[in-house]
């Protein structure tokens, strides 16, 4: 049935887009009634129930947040600074408490009391200027730092669209199969987690026959604790514009979808000025620089879902469908947006594309350890003394990255969660044992993934951590495998049980309910929870012993 509503809901290209149809009535009217249900699902020619599952499913679109004028970031770091109580109440005495929403997550990690009002992020200090925001008359942009140590790709200085755009003229000099070479030969693996090789997608996609093709870019950051692709698309944008024209140049896409998270509205509008720019200096369009090379951007506003950061949800979400995951294959490349050979990578991935064809494969190669090659950006919370984004080298020691560049811990920590809520639970005395590179984190037992870092406070309860982890799971699930809609919603119910309760979760069946997940579940949201639960279990036996029989 997907495939069919693919079929339908793509008659009309990209340019009219359900999808964004959707977004724009629920930000006029609050949610999308059911006279405009009806509306899009005859104009689409498919069922009102597709659409009311759609509408129903977003935060952004559901009619329970009608009425919501500011919202509260509900992100796991913010929620182990302990910062958002105190924030709620200061909001509550500007806005009544049926206009106080939740979102997660800002991309505020850095300095956490992290809030949205009228189409702006918040964060910091920031609260204390809550009368001047709601009047106008105040606009605060975030600041943290931002180094390197090691080798300078996505943190280094942008020289200006001119200069910058002469690669995309000498690129375009050459074949498609010259510039796959070299980007296969970089070794650059996909830095949105999983860590697939970027030129055999590239290669893949480029070799499947199609009337028309997409590049798309994933900027669906959803992990808590990650700011990395924000970072670049509000600071560095024409790294990750010229690596999509450039993509899709080699697998001839002359489109490239940029779905980008409603929780970074800043982002929106940066990358919106980007491609404006990029268009009116003659580098965007039809026959750019004479080349017969045409390529265009679309950007899409998501509506709040996390499982949209999975590559086959965020393709039926632009479709306008319930974002759930796709069973493959066929993998994208071969059957993909609208069922077109589509390409789908992440920001950090496609902004690396540049400094390739330009440095030459060898060159990325010869940075990084092993099969990890190139850099990392790497994001600190709150607890640290320099939080902040920074890029590393693969394989730079762990110890280097925290002490050297974030400043060390600002106070007593137990362990750090890596690589967003599916990544890793690393305990502080692991740190010495760990290289950021994708082998050495899967070697010790924990996976690197996006990058991102959120610190567990000595105080703050695993048991309470774990039920958070549980229950975003099952707030995110698409819902349509088994394993992971039914087996978060247990795991939450029974942590939550023998946290408030004199009770004990049965081990053995706790320790079923995760390897149900682990191998069931259709995608890495119910697959990659019991990572972190397990490394919980493994490393902090004694806090949690208590609450287990």
């Amino acid at each position: 049935m997907s495939k069919n509503i693919g079929h339908l809901t793509g008659r009309k290209g990209i340019t009219e887009n359900l999808f964004e149809e959707l977004g724009i009535i629920a930000e006029r009217q609050g949610t999308v009634p059911a006279e405009e249900i009806n509306r899009l699902a005859e104009d689409f020619l498919i069922g009102k129930a597709n659409v009311y599952g759609s509408v129903t499913f977003y935060d952004f679109l559901r009619p329970e947040n009608q009425g919501k004028k500011v919202y509260v970031c509900n992100g796991t770091a913010c929620m182990t600074a302990g910062t958002q109580e105190a924030l709620t109440e200061k909001l509550a005495s500007h806005f009544q408490a049926e206009e106080i929403g939740t979102m997660c997550c800002l991309g505020r990690c850095h300095e956490n009391n992290a809030f949205n009002y009228a189409g702006q992020n918040y964060s910091g200090e920031a609260i204390q200027q809550i009368a001047e925001i709601k009047s106008g008359r105040h606009s605060i942009v975030d600041q943290y730092h931002v180094a390197s140590h090691g080798a300078q790709i996505l943190t280094a200085p942008f020289p200006g669209v001119q200069v910058y755009y002469e690669l995309l003229k000498n690129a375009l000099e050459k074949t498609p199969d010259e510039l796959l070479a070299e980007i296969k030969t970089s070794g650059l693996r996909g830095r949105g987690g999983a860590g697939f090789p970027t030129g055999l997608k590239l290669e893949s996609c480029k070799n499947t026959p199609g009337s028309q093709k997409f590049i798309v870019c994933n900027a669906d950051e959803g992990d808590p604790g990650a700011y990395s692709d924000r970072y670049i698309m509000e600071q560095r944008p024409h790294s990750l514009l010229l690596g999509m024209i450039l993509s899709g140049y080699i697998i001839g896409a002359d489109t490239g979808v940029l779905y980008i998270r409603g929780e970074y509205p800043e982002s929106i509008q940066v990358v919106a000025d980007a491609i404006e720019a990029i268009h009116q200096a003659g580098y965007l369009g039809e026959n750019i620089l004479g080349s017969g090379f045409s390529f265009y951007f679309k950007v899409i506003k998501a509506q709040g879902a996390y499982i949209c950061g999975e590559e086959t949800a965020l393709l039926n979400s632009i479709e306008g469908q319930r974002p759930e995951v796709r069973t493959r294959p066929p993998y994208p490349t071969q059957q993909g947006l609208f069922n077109l050979p589509t390409v789908v990578n992440n920001v950090e991935s496609l902004a690396n594309l540049p400094f390739i064809l330009a440095k030459g494969g060898a060159a990325f190669a010869a940075i990084g350890r092993g099969r990890s090659t190139g850099t990392k950006l790497l994001c600190f919370d709150g607890h640290f003394n320099r939080p902040g984004l920074y890029e590393v080298d693969m394989g730079t020691p762990l110890r280097i990255a925290i002490d050297e560049l974030a400043g060390g811990f600002r106070h007593e920590i137990k362990a750090m969660h890596i690589g967003g809520p599916l990544g890793g639970l690393v305990p502080v005395h692991k740190i010495d044992d760990l290289t950021v590179d994708f082998e050495s984190f899967a070697q010790n037992g924990f996976l690197l993934g996006h990058g991102s870092i959120v610190c567990i406070p000595q105080d703050f309860p695993l048991i309470e951590y774990l039920e958070h982890l549980f229950e975003f799971t099952a707030h995110e699930s698409c819902g349509k495998c088994f394993p992971c809609r039914l087996g978060s919603t247990r795991g939450a119910e029974l942590l939550a049980k023998a946290r408030q309760g004199n009770y004990q979760i049965n081990r053995v069946l706790f320790n079923d309910l995760i390897e149900t997940m682990e191998i069931g579940s259709l995608c890495a949201l119910g697959g990659g929870l019991p990572l972190p639960v397990k490394n919980a279990l493994k490393y902090f036996e004694n806090e949690l012993k208590p609450y287990f029989s």
